[in-house]
Formats: C-alpha cells, sequence, structure tokens
C-alpha cells in the first residue's frame, strides 16, 4: 500500500502555492493509496472544471461527484482527487471543506449557492466612486463571519476621493458597521495601500466579494501584476459595471497566497447566517443581554437596553433598522426548510398581532 509519504512533503509540493499544507495532504492518504492525484479546482464550468496538480493545470469531468444537493458541488477552491490518468480525467473524490462562502439562489426554491470554498479572508470590496451602502456591507459581512473565514473589507479607488478628511469620515463610517474585521483604503490606479493587501492575503485563500463596478478585477489584476482579469468602465451614472468576470477563478498570487475572484453579485441573500448576523451587530448582541425581557424583539417592550441605546445616542438607529432586517431575513430563510421554525414564526406573529390589537382597544378605552 502506498503511504502518504510517497508524495513530495507539501513544503516542496508544486501544489504548495495552491495552499496544500500538511493537514491537506493527511486528509488526502487514503485516496493516494487508490493512485489517485491530489488537486485544487481553480475553475468551473458546466460539468467539467480545471484543476491544478504537481504535472500542471489538467481539464477533468465531475460526472461522478455531482450530486442533488447543490450545496455538495464541486467548487472553485474544493481539493479534489482526480484520475492520473485517461481522456476525460474524471474528480472521484471532493475532500471536506474547512470552510465555505454560502448566499441563498435567487430561485424561490429553498437552496444555498457555494460561491467559494477553503478561504481563509473574505474580502469584500466596496468602491468609493459611489454613495456607500452600508447595509450591503454588512449583509456581505454576516455571510463572511458565517463561511468560518476572516473577513476584511477593502475600499477601492481611493484615489478618487478628493480630500483626505472625507476619506476619513468615510473609512470611520465603514468601521463602526464593521466591528472586529480590518478596513483598508487602495487605489489600483496608484498602488496605494496595495503592499498592506498583499501582505494581508499571502498567508492563505482569500475570496474577492463584491457588487459590479466596485473595481475586483482591476484590484485582482493589481495584485497580480499583470492583466489577468478583463476589465470594462463603469458607468458614471452610477458608478456601476458590467460582468466582466463570468466565473469564479482562483489565482496563485506573486506574493504568497490564492485569489479567488468572482462575478459582481447584484443579489447577496442570507443562507442560515444566524451566528454571522451575530458577529456583525455584536454591540447589539451585548445590550440584549440586559433586556428585560429573554426574547425581546427590540419594538417597543418595556426595558429594552437596545432601545434605550438608542434613545441616548449610543447605537445608532441606522444599526438597529439594518440588524432587524437581517435577521427577519434570516429567519425565513431558514424557515422554508425548518417546519417547526416555520409554526414558531406563525406563533409569534398572532401573539404579536394580539398584543398590537390589545394595545389599541386600551387607547379607544382612554379617550
Amino acid at each position: 500500500m502506498t503511504s502518504s509519504s510517497a508524495f513530495p512533503s507539501p513544503s516542496a509540493s508544486p501544489l504548495a502555492p495552491y495552499g496544500w499544507d500538511d493537514a491537506w495532504a493527511e486528509a488526502f492518504a487514503p485516496h493516494l493509496s487508490r493512485g489517485l492525484l491530489p488537486a485544487r479546482v481553480i475553475r468551473v464550468d458546466r460539468g467539467q472544471c480545471d484543476v491544478a496538480t504537481a504535472d500542471g493545470v489538467l481539464r477533468a469531468d465531475t460526472a461522478f461527484v455531482t450530486p442533488h444537493d447543490p450545496m455538495k458541488v464541486v467548487c472553485t477552491g474544493d481539493w479534489v482527487a482526480v484520475d492520473p490518468a485517461g481522456r476525460p480525467r474524471y474528480v472521484r473524490e471532493c475532500l471536506p471543506r474547512r470552510t465555505a462562502f454560502v448566499r441563498s439562489t435567487s430561485s424561490k426554491r429553498s437552496e444555498g449557492q457555494i460561491l467559494a470554498a477553503n478561504v481563509d479572508h473574505a474580502v469584500v470590496a466596496v468602491s468609493l466612486a459611489v454613495e456607500l451602502d452600508l447595509g450591503r456591507v454588512e449583509r456581505f459581512l454576516a455571510l463572511a463571519w458565517e463561511s468560518g473565514a476572516q473577513p476584511v473589507v477593502v475600499l477601492t479607488k481611493a484615489d478618487l476621493v478628493p480630500a483626505p478628511a472625507t476619506l476619513g469620515h468615510l473609512v470611520q463610517d465603514v468601521e463602526a458597521a464593521a466591528p472586529g474585521v480590518p478596513v483598508l483604503t487602495v487605489s489600483a490606479a496608484t498602488g496605494e495601500g496595495l503592499d498592506v493587501l498583499a501582505a494581508v492575503l499571502s498567508g492563505g485563500t482569500a475570496v474577492l466579494l463584491g457588487q459590479s463596478g466596485a473595481g475586483k478585477s482591476t484590484l485582482a489584476n493589481a495584485l497580480l501584476g499583470e492583466d489577468a482579469m478583463e476589465v470594462q468602465a463603469t458607468r458614471d451614472m452610477d458608478g456601476k459595471g458590467r460582468h466582466t468576470t463570468t466565473t469564479r477563478n482562483l489565482l496563485v498570487l506573486p506574493g504568497g497566497g490564492v485569489l479567488i475572484d468572482t462575478p459582481g453579485l447584484r443579489g447577496v441573500g442570507l443562507w442560515d447566517a444566524e451566528t454571522g448576523v451575530g458577529q456583525v451587530f455584536a454591540e447589539i448582541e451585548d445590550l440584549a443581554a440586559d433586556c428585560r425581557f429573554q426574547d425581546c424583539a427590540h419594538l417597543a417592550e418595556p426595558g429594552c437596553a437596545v432601545l434605550d441605546a438608542v434613545d441616548s445616542g449610543a447605537l445608532p438607529g441606522r444599526r438597529l433598522d439594518s440588524y432587524r432586517k437581517l435577521i427577519r431575513e434570516n429567519q425565513w430563510i431558514v424557515a422554508k426548510t425548518d417546519a417547526r421554525l416555520r409554526a414558531e414564526i406563525r406563533r409569534d406573529w398572532k401573539r404579536k398581532g394580539a398584543e398590537g390589537r390589545a394595545a389599541m382597544e386600551a387607547k379607544r378605552g382612554r379617550r
């Protein structure tokens, strides 16, 4: 039987630049004994994928690992076991993922879509060429925290902000919406901040996320030092661009680490991201611990520490509105596949409706 020692040590392997390490080598050992080759998926396209192996980039078919569950399909960033030879080659196994960035699909079915697998950093690109949408930043961050990756917010096109004071205020606004998350400003045009970002990303795998026009492909090219990704101009009216990136591509960075570039995302639906939402709004979760009622909804309940913080100015009302919105959305998406939760939500709606009617009747009685 072939042991894992028959394969080069992780540090000496040609796969090391793609993130191959001791833990992946250990996980792959059973497949190595079957004569299969380790590979990392760098691109997926209609049932086939490009994979990086010790022998170079190969094309492989995913027919043997295409389940009915969309959460288990082969994704960019996966580590897989492929046939050593043959035409076509086949992906035979997919190694268990360490992390996965998942959003809900735009369809009415209860499905999630995996955007990237085995990611260490989730880089949320936000353009400074248009008005900041802090609610969207918080949405991206909730999914990033839920994935198991470390979020990083990158404010792109910093050269388009004329006044340093204005840039400082914008950074402060984002930092307030992203507690515990590094917020970096960069300019691909001038090179400002690129060295800091490259250093952050050098230690693992990063996925680049954001809307069309956020400057993701331009940023990817700047980090790569070459025009690997196609770039198109954004519209002057709203700063949005067309989807120049149509697939998710895994790219090796010259300074170390790998980057998964993704198409611009118009919709970023939550997918069972309760923990992620809690981390984005950690200050609200901390305040809620002091509410009089354990199940306080922070709407109009007496003794609500969250509402008291809003009244005193300690908590911005915008943050609470955004928190409520994401909590409701997350409950709705989870309830689509959880009958018990659906029943609980219906009971809660009825209880709140009854309380509202009782309050109105009491008000009429006082008149």
